[in-house]
């Protein structure tokens, strides 16, 4: 083991944690939702200060990991987003493309496969319900509530395994 695999992870969710979603919402306030507008328009995104702010803060001494309900065809759009943003360089876990399994399944998961060989110091996600979630597996959790809370999004999340 390197000296920097043995730092404990910081993990932190993109969508409305660190990357501010609400130019897209409309996409999925339609009938039927436009899931392939609503991923398009990621790379435009405006980053949320407090959530870079935290993240910059924590790189100081954990590993950052990027834990996300986003699928994996939008890897390359999120990798650039990140990069455009001097957000620290981490390992991305994203969404299989045919998962639609509920954020709080897929997250917890990925959560527990971390913790297996490491320290998991904290997560930090918007999901009131995967952050209960991981709140009661033992995770330390930090709610991020500096945007404002989207139902479609949260329908989406739990209902149809889509980010």
């Amino acid at each position: 083991m390197t000296d920097s695999s043995k730092r404990p992870v910081a993990v932190f969710d993109l969508d409305n944690t660190l990357a501010d979603t609400a130019h897209r919402q409309r996409f999925l306030e339609r009938s039927p939702r436009d899931w392939d507008a609503f991923f398009a328009a990621a790379p435009q995104d405006p980053p949320i200060p407090e959530g870079v702010a935290m993240v910059l803060a924590r790189a100081e001494e954990c590993e950052v990991v990027y834990l996300t309900g986003r699928p994996e065809r939008c890897r390359r759009d999120t990798l650039e987003w990140l990069a455009a943003q001097g957000l620290p360089e981490g390992r991305v876990h994203m969404r299989r493309n045919d998962d639609r399994r509920p954020a709080r399944r897929t997250k917890l998961e990925t959560l527990r496969r971390l913790a297996r060989d490491r320290e998991v110091r904290v997560l930090v996600d918007d999901d009131e319900l995967v952050c209960g979630d991981a709140r009661r597996a033992g995770f330390t959790v930090v709610l991020a509530r500096w945007t404002a809370p989207s139902g479609t999004l949260k329908q989406a999340q739990e209902r149809e395994g889509r980010t």
